[in-house]
């Protein structure tokens, strides 16, 4: 009997596990780190960085859950990264890039039951599951003591986290709110690439791989109003798409071809995309930059247009190899009045842009095409965005775009594809 009663003991455990999984909640694209975008002074010394600070950053989750864990990375970094304590916490009022945490929701983080960790270079951390409530597109509040910081000066961050982090010197981390007299804001995220919730199996992520368009170029800081945010908010409307996470895996510069601001999305998809827990659907929308970057000569953009085409068509291969659907976004419009007001601006380029957008519509390649350049283009001049999406430079939109773009995303794709696609494709 004793021996049936553990049994059965364990057959439950296995089906309570099976249940439920692990889903991404929240990421980031990490990136190495621009000289330009290295914390400042003091915590940027002459050979080591952030050493004896205290980092604390804010997330917007993008499901509802009861248990988390986080992923530290330091797959850039060329040196040990010691993370000698965290904590997360609810931030005051609830808001994005705040200073000051709820301080009776702190709670310590461990790795594997240790409170300190050593994540060598190139690798990355998962910290032990909390019990820890939160909402979707609510924020939460990640404190981080780096008791001897990171020798050298390639070091893993986001820059374009549109959201205010805080930084401050000594161990703070359980501190209500920081207001030492060397408290120093930045506009970026460090370390952090992920935060995971133990969900029910049906729910799923959908991870966005972009450039500043999607990373929110154009959009405002700590209001979490680029386009896959505005998106997120059509998605928790609805009951077929509320149990879907919302990843945005874009980094301005971005290139599909070629790293520059971040690795080249080929070069990234593993570890941006297939990587991640409880992925389900996948988006491109580059290629903007490839365009752009490439010189303004008929024998170089043809090039380009070439190289791209069998980019996407590698990408789609490769993610469509785990049955992920793989759905892509046209390219939006570029032209200005000149040159010197948008550099990307030129007859070649435009008519480069053109071409692929027509392959993307047509090649049959992705799973579906959602036509980004024609809810953006001016309906008087194709080749320029329209003036009430514009930011002011021609490329990027402003917030009332970013809406344009979420509320164009056709939500029915979630269901039409919720058994993944054939791995042979």
């Amino acid at each position: 009997m004793q021996f049936l009663a553990i049994g059965w003991a364990a057959i439950i455990a296995i089906v309570v596990t099976s249940v439920r999984h692990w889903v991404d909640i929240w990421t980031s694209m990490p990136q190495l780190t621009e000289p330009g975008n290295l914390p400042p002074t003091p915590f940027n010394g002459s050979r080591t960085v952030f050493s004896n600070s205290t980092i604390r950053q804010t997330l917007r989750m993008t499901l509802s859950a009861d248990q988390i864990r986080i992923r530290v990375t330091n797959v850039f970094g060329l040196t040990d990264l010691l993370v000698t304590a965290m904590t997360v916490a609810l931030p005051a009022n609830g808001s994005a890039g705040v200073a000051a945490v709820q301080p009776q929701t702190v709670m310590p983080l461990t790795f594997s039951g240790s409170q300190s960790i050593v994540i060598p270079n190139g690798a990355l951390a998962v910290s032990d599951p909390i019990d820890f409530l939160v909402h979707s597109g609510s924020m939460i509040s990640v404190s981080m003591y780096l008791s001897d910081g990171q020798q050298g000066f390639a070091i893993t961050s986001h820059p374009g986290s549109r959201t205010t982090s805080w930084l401050t010197s000594g161990n703070t981390i359980n501190d209500a709110n920081m207001t030492s007299t060397g408290l120093a804001s930045v506009a970026h995220w460090y370390y952090l690439s992920a935060v995971e919730a133990w969900l029910p199996n049906t729910s799923r992520a959908f991870a966005i791989v972009g450039d500043s368009i999607t990373d929110g170029r154009g959009s405002e800081t700590d209001k979490n109003n680029r386009w896959p945010d505005l998106l997120l908010a059509r998605m928790q409307k609805q009951p077929s798409t509320s149990p879907i996470a919302v990843l945005n895996q874009a980094a301005g510069g971005n290139r599909v071809l070629a790293d520059g601001l971040g690795p080249n999305a080929q070069g990234r998809i593993d570890r941006d995309v297939l990587s991640h827990s409880g992925v389900r659907y996948a988006m491109l929308f580059e290629g903007v930059n490839d365009i752009g970057s490439a010189a303004a000569t008929t024998a170089a953009q043809n090039a380009v247009y070439s190289r791209l085409l069998l980019a996407y068509q590698q990408l789609a291969t490769r993610i469509h190899a785990f049955s992920i659907p793989l759905f892509a976004a046209t390219i939006t419009p570029f032209s200005a009045p000149n040159s010197t007001i948008q550099p990307y601006s030129d007859p070649l380029r435009e008519a480069t842009r053109s071409k692929v957008n027509e392959w993307i519509r047509t090649s049959g390649v992705f799973d579906r095409v959602v036509d980004f350049d024609a809810v953006l283009r001016d309906p008087r001049n194709s080749t320029m965005l329209d003036p009430q999406y514009d930011s002011g430079d021609y490329l990027h939109p402003n917030v009332r775009g970013y809406q344009a773009l979420a509320d164009a995303f056709p939500l029915e794709l979630f269901d039409r594809f919720s058994e993944g696609v054939s791995s042979f494709i």
